[in-house]
């Protein structure tokens, strides 16, 4: 019969269904067995979570990550523990869905800036000079248009206006970038951006598992 190619999956560089993974897999089920029977807080960190926060903290080049359960989690929860009302948080209008609802549930004062606009970004910047804390947030690659966030312009606009910088990088992990890093190795600016957040989920496997790095 003939072959089918599947373009709505998120298994970017088919790898869920490649040999090696699926070995690594069985043996992880045969040593861990297939899960904690709750969340981590609960029944306990084993060895597994912390090689694999390393080494994703390691391929990415920095200083730690922490595993969620999804995407949708943590970038549900970041925004809220990183920024009080004291703080602005400055947003692509184009930025994914859970970026939108993570910023929905923060306390912080709420700017939208023109999807890759860089001039209503520096105003927006510019009116945000009052808060204490300035965070840019943006999709790395964004998913619906496929077009690439302009990293080296917001990252000098958030160094001229003292702003820290977050990307998601689900759409970009594993492909972006010499080695696969990303949009911030795409472009050369992986010393600049403050955070990164992305998945397990899509180039990297298909598994489900996500992290904040």
């Amino acid at each position: 019969s003939a072959g089918i190619l599947n373009f709505c999956a998120n298994n970017y560089l088919g790898l869920s269904s490649h040999p090696e993974v699926i070995r690594a897999a069985v043996e992880a089920l045969e040593e861990f067995g297939a899960g904690l029977s709750s969340v981590r807080f609960i029944c306990g960190t084993q060895s597994i979570h912390k090689d694999l926060e390393e080494k994703i903290a390691r391929f990415h080049q920095r200083e730690d990550a922490i595993l969620y359960a999804s995407c949708f989690d943590a970038n549900a929860g970041i925004f809220e523990a990183l920024l009080t009302p004291e703080d602005a948080v400055l947003s692509d209008e184009l930025n994914h869905a859970s970026i939108i609802d993570g910023i929905r549930l923060c306390k912080a004062n709420k700017y939208r800036y023109k999807h890759m606009d860089m001039q209503d970004l520096e105003a927006k910047l510019q009116d945000a000079q009052k808060h204490r804390l300035r965070l840019v947030a943006t999709d790395g690659a964004f998913s619906m248009d496929g077009d690439i966030a302009p990293l080296r312009e917001i990252c000098q606009l958030a160094q001229k206006y003292d702003a820290l910088v977050f990307i998601d990088e689900c759409h970009a992990t594993g492909f972006l970038g010499p080695n696969g890093r990303g949009t911030d190795e795409l472009l050369g600016v992986m010393d600049k951006v403050t955070i990164i957040n992305s998945t397990l989920g899509k180039a990297l496997g298909g598994a489900a598992g996500e992290g904040i790095f």
